[in-house]
């Protein structure tokens, strides 16, 4: 403990480190605020009964930090950008002009994220259109008669101009605060939420379950921490380079593999595929949709198998994208680096690539594992949790890489981190 805050105060010290921290702190703080400024117009007392009874909506609400039982500027919250990131990323293997601004560097990303920021606007307007009409049909309005196409466009304009600056306030907060800026938005709304979490727990639980609950979060948390820890070290041997009268190489490294190379991108892009389709569904008039939509929600069987599905197969995707076996074994023919017992080259790629592909499973499953646990709890053995293991991946997950920046900090400025 001693040690944790004296890490804390040493990255105070620091002028450059402590406008990162006030930054993130201050745009945290306007996101948190537009999540309580309402949409005007909107009668909130008749779309009450949305979120409180959990499903889609109350699950998304909790990405939201509570903005959508309010119907507030953020209602939306940031799973439109996560949406068009996504469909981007996929897109960017399969088109080939897509393939080929992400290989021309600093200025092919930007050109890249240009468009996910106009796709995310389009995926906003798409989806403030749909929670219009849900609005009309549960008589927000004052009755059907009473929506106007004025108030109609304003409260599209709203939703919409407030998931754009959802997305502006994340990206600054990456390119000027500490951490991933989208990550700690979805962070913010999650722990939002936590002290109402903890009422409703402490007032309906029995006193024995405050026990059970508490001693399988820390058991949940100290897994989740060991394996996003958790890396395989191969050895790097370096040949000796005589350059002029100086000889260059010849020491022993190695490469870290870790098992979750992904982090929880996985489980944030698989909860925002599955709960996109859900909750539009549940937002159409037809009442078979609404039916289906039940069926599938976020308390249903089919859901969690779905979300496995999808946690799986995006720690692989994920980690392909970050981490190029070729152009790692390229880099380190490039340099006279080799793995002992491994030829240079190709035989290199293909055995980091067989050695990634074994240790991303295990991590993979572990994601799914750590997801369906509470849930199965509640399901299974009729155990209330207000807290899934969705949201416990997510805080701990960006707790731990916001902490790595800040230790990165501190030892660029021969400073003791936080992590040992």
């Amino acid at each position: 403990m001693n040690t944790m805050l004296q890490s804390l105060f040493n990255a105070w010290k620091l002028p450059d480190l402590r406008k990162r921290l006030l930054f993130t702190a201050l745009i945290i703080g306007i996101y948190r605020l537009g999540c309580f400024i309402p949409v005007p117009g909107i009668d909130l007392e008749a779309i009450s009964g949305l979120t409180s009874g959990g499903g889609a909506f109350g699950f998304l609400n909790l990405f939201v930090g509570g903005a959508l039982e309010r119907v507030a500027v953020f209602a939306l919250g940031i799973m439109p950008y996560v949406t068009a990131s996504i469909i981007m990323t996929l897109l960017t293997v399969v088109v080939p002009s897509l393939a080929a601004l992400a290989k021309e560097g600093e200025a092919g990303q930007k050109k890249i994220n240009q468009y996910t920021r106009y796709f995310t606007a389009a995926l906003g307007f798409i989806q403030a259109i749909f929670f219009l009409f849900l609005f009309k049909s549960e008589g927000a309005f004052g009755g059907e008669s009473q929506l106007t196409w004025f108030n109609g466009t304003l409260v599209v304009l709203t939703l919409t101009v407030g998931t754009v600056l959802i997305m502006w306030l994340g990206e600054l907060i990456t390119q000027r605060g500490i951490g991933n800026g989208i990550s700690l938005i979805i962070f913010a709304s999650i722990v939002s939420r936590l002290p109402s979490g903890l009422y409703k727990m402490f007032t309906t639980m029995n006193p024995l379950y405050w026990v059970l609950m508490a001693v399988i979060a820390l058991l949940v948390i100290a897994a989740i921490v060991y394996i996003q820890e958790g890396q395989r070290r191969i050895p790097v041997q370096y040949a000796k380079r005589v350059v002029g009268r100086r000889v260059y190489g010849g020491q022993s490294t190695y490469l870290p593999l870790r098992v979750n190379m992904a982090g929880v991108i996985p489980v944030i892009f698989a909860s925002s595929v599955l709960i996109l389709p859900v909750t539009l569904a549940q937002m159409t008039p037809w009442a078979w949709a609404q039916s289906l939509a039940n069926a599938i929600g976020p308390s249903s069987w089919w859901y969690l198998a779905a979300e496995v599905l999808l946690i799986v197969f995006f720690t692989y995707f994920y980690t392909a994208v970050q981490f190029n076996p070729l152009d790692q074994a390229d880099n380190l023919k490039k340099y006279g680096g080799f793995i002992p017992g491994i030829r240079p080259g190709r035989p290199t790629a293909q055995y980091l690539d067989r050695v990634l592909t074994r240790i991303t499973l295990p991590g993979a499953l572990f994601l799914a594992a750590i997801a369906l646990l509470p849930q199965a709890l509640i399901m299974g053995l009729n155990v209330p949790f207000y807290f899934g293991g969705t949201s416990i991946l997510i805080v701990v997950g960006v707790a731990l890489d916001t902490m790595k920046q800040m230790e990165a900090q501190l030892l660029m400025r021969h400073y003791e981190g936080f992590l040992k």
